[in-house]
């Protein structure tokens, strides 16, 4: 008898020739997860496992071209999106998303690059399109916790009326919010799952290794992996944290630069 078919993945993110994050790495990931992961390209970069040396962004035509390409022919039955680099890029996924709006949408928030990899690129205003205009959008939100006092503490939050960061990215209107890493005692932290209704879960985090390239990258597809499944957000990130804390602790460094996570590793 014919195998059933795995469910369908659709990634946004740039290609990462290190292997360290977003394509190629996403890909490796979901099919770890039992998917198949289908992508879309968002920009080339030029790294190693220590850095970033440049940056060149897809033009948002050839993104939108892509992805309804592979919405047209087959049934995507979840999207992650990773790191975009220009608001016009942003703008042309917002749409997509809008047009496949029963499709679950994981958004993965991540630093903005160096300003001086973007060619007339302008880093906070991608930020603030990315709150907007995909935020709307976004079924679940994954976020490290530094990442979102940082930006609190750089007033991007700044003339809105909430108590906490993730509160502001609930009131952008993103359905769910996990945070990570948020400190509990020394070497230990938690998953926050804030939802827009004042739902809340939370679970335990062993700190990742110092110098770890994605760390929060398998969790952001193991989630994607489990709503394509069917599951509601808090089932999925229950389920998703269970199948990517232990990948998120097998490391090896290839390199000179940082640690990557070994995703082949059975």
């Amino acid at each position: 008898m014919q195998a059933p078919n795995p469910p369908l993945i659709l990634i946004f993110g740039p290609f990462d020739p290190s292997g360290s994050s977003s394509l190629p790495a996403d890909t490796v990931t979901c099919a770890a997860m039992g998917c198949h992961a289908l992508g879309t390209l968002t920009a080339i970069l030029v790294r190693d496992t220590a850095s970033t040396e440049e940056i060149q962004p897809v033009s948002p035509e050839l993104i939108d071209d892509q992805a309804r390409c592979l919405l047209e022919d087959m049934t995507v039955h979840a999207i992650k999106v990773g790191p975009l680099y220009t608001t016009e890029s942003v703008s042309v996924l917002a749409q997509i998303a809008a047009d496949y709006s029963h499709v679950p949408l994981v958004l993965h928030l991540g630093p903005a690059p160096d300003e001086s990899l973007l060619e007339g690129g302008d880093a906070e205003d991608v930020q603030l399109a990315l709150f907007e205009l995909l935020l709307p959008q976004t079924d679940v939100a994954v976020v490290d916790h530094k990442l979102l006092e940082q930006w609190q503490s750089e007033g991007m939050f700044s003339g809105m009326d909430a108590d906490t960061p993730a509160q502001a990215l609930l009131d952008y209107g993103a359905k769910w919010v996990l945070s990570t890493g948020a400190p509990l005692r020394p070497g230990l932290g938690s998953h926050l799952l804030q939802g827009r209704h004042s739902e809340t879960g939370s679970w335990n985090r062993q700190a990742p290794a110092a110098r770890l390239a994605d760390a929060d990258g398998p969790l952001a597809c193991a989630i994607t992996a489990q709503l394509a499944r069917g599951l509601d957000v808090p089932a999925a990130v229950d389920a998703a944290i269970a199948l990517a804390e232990p990948l998120a602790g097998r490391t090896f460094q290839p390199g000179m630069g940082h640690l990557l996570i070994n995703r082949s590793s059975p």
